[in-house]
Order: C-alpha cells, then sequence, then structure tokens
C-alpha cells in the first residue's frame, strides 16, 4: 500500500514545501528551475511505510536526512537542491545516479527534464522504488538492481553523473562511462564527514576537480544486497 493524504492535507504540504524552497534560497540556492523542482516533489510521500510514519510526516519539509528503510536515509533537502544546481541540469540530459534510495533525488531530476538511469543495490528499496515513482508521476528510463561501482555501461556515455551516497574512491567505471564535456559529483571519504566532488571531463582521461565543501551521506558500498 502507498501512502495517501487528504486534499486538506495536500494543501498544507504545499505550503510547508513553499517554505522549504524560502529557506534553501537563504542557505544560497540559487537556481529557479532546482528551486521549482523542490517545491512541485511531495518529499512527504518517499518515506518509510512503517507505523513510525505519521511522525516523519511533521518533518517532511524540514532540512533533514530522514530514514527510508534497509538502513538508509533521504538526502536533506539542500543536498539534494545543491548537487542538482552544481551539475547544470538541462532539459534532455542524460544522467545516471547512483543510489535510488527512495526515489526523491530521482523525481528531482525527472523534474529539471532529464532522462535518468538509476542503480539501487538494496533489493527492499529497489522493489519499492520501482513501482512507487510511476505510481507517483515519475518515469525513469531504467531503475537498475545491481551494484553502483559498475555504473551502467551498456547506457553509457552519460552527460551527468550523480552519487547519493559517500565512495571511498572514485570508481573509474564510472569516469568511463562519462561522455567528454560531462560533469559528475560524488561525496568522496569513509569517515562522519565527506569532501563533495566536482569533476568535468575534459578530455578522455582528463578531468577538472574542484571540491565543493563538507557533506554527510551514508556509505556507498559494492556490490548487490538482498
Amino acid at each position: 500500500m502507498f501512502y495517501q493524504v487528504s486534499k486538506e492535507d495536500e494543501y498544507l504540504f504545499k505550503g510547508k514545501r513553499r517554505r522549504l524552497v524560502e529557506q534553501l534560497k537563504t542557505k544560497g540556492i540559487k537556481n529557479t528551475m532546482v528551486l521549482a523542482a523542490l517545491e512541485k516533489v511531495p518529499r512527504h510521500l518517499f518515506f518509510d511505510t512503517s507505523t513510525a510514519r505519521p511522525a516523519l510526516l511533521d518533518h517532511a519539509y524540514s532540512d533533514k536526512a530522514l530514514p527510508i528503510g534497509a538502513g538508509q536515509t533521504i538526502s536533506h533537502p539542500y543536498t539534494v537542491a545543491f548537487q542538482t544546481e552544481q551539475l547544470d541540469i538541462q532539459q534532455g540530459d542524460k544522467v545516471l545516479e547512483i543510489g535510488t534510495g527512495c526515489g526523491y533525488q530521482t523525481a528531482v531530476l525527472i523534474e529539471m527534464g532529464a532522462k535518468v538511469y538509476t542503480i539501487e543495490r538494496q533489493k527492499a528499496l529497489f522493489d519499492k522504488t520501482k513501482l512507487f515513482l510511476p505510481y507517483v508521476g515519475y518515469k525513469a528510463v531504467k531503475i537498475v538492481y545491481g551494484d553502483g561501482y559498475k555504473g551502467l555501461p551498456q547506457f553509457a556515455p552519460f552527460d551527468k553523473i550523480i552519487v547519493t551516497a559517500a565512495a571511498p574512491y572514485i570508481p573509474n567505471d564510472l569516469l568511463l562511462q562519462l561522455k567528454v564535456g560531462g560533469m559528475m559529483l560524488i561525496p568522496l571519504g569513509e569517515g562522519d564527514v565527506q569532501e563533495m566532488i566536482w569533476l568535468k571531463k575534459t578530455g578522455p582521461t582528463a578531468f577538472d576537480k574542484k571540491v565543493l565543501g563538507n557533506f554527510k551521506f551514508v556509505p556507498l558500498l559494492q556490490h548487490k544486497s538482498g
């Protein structure tokens, strides 16, 4: 069963999304398309469907990471907005997302006009999200149960790659699958705090690199998990 809200509650959540967008503006998010996407995507629908869910709804539009099951979290709205803004998503961009999770970041990318290919290694999350996203109106090009470190070579090259969990190193397979001129964002580090790394592929084996600040993510694990 997917969670349903009343029309009255939905009106309330729209107001909360507007306030969240105003908060994101004060934190430095400027891209109007990113802000519009965050204002439209119903974040309150993307949480764990356990008995704890009603309590989580009170925090749905707070700038917090919250549990979605399988030991994973839905990222802070600021983090989602920041990564999306830094990738400079354009209409029709072919985007590889590593770590589908509950599908919230996926939905934001789709709202931006991206053609999204996304990988999730947690079978329980994959099974839920592959049904849930189209149910709430978001259709990724491909949702795959697999190992994010390997990417999706059969669909490469990609205009943009976004990694939504912390990796101890930058997977070479992902670098190979990024087109020349394409951009990639990946949180890097094994501690409690990671550096957000921005890469632009300038040649077959050449990259420009920037460090965009510190963030907190769950670890990017290898191999599929049942």
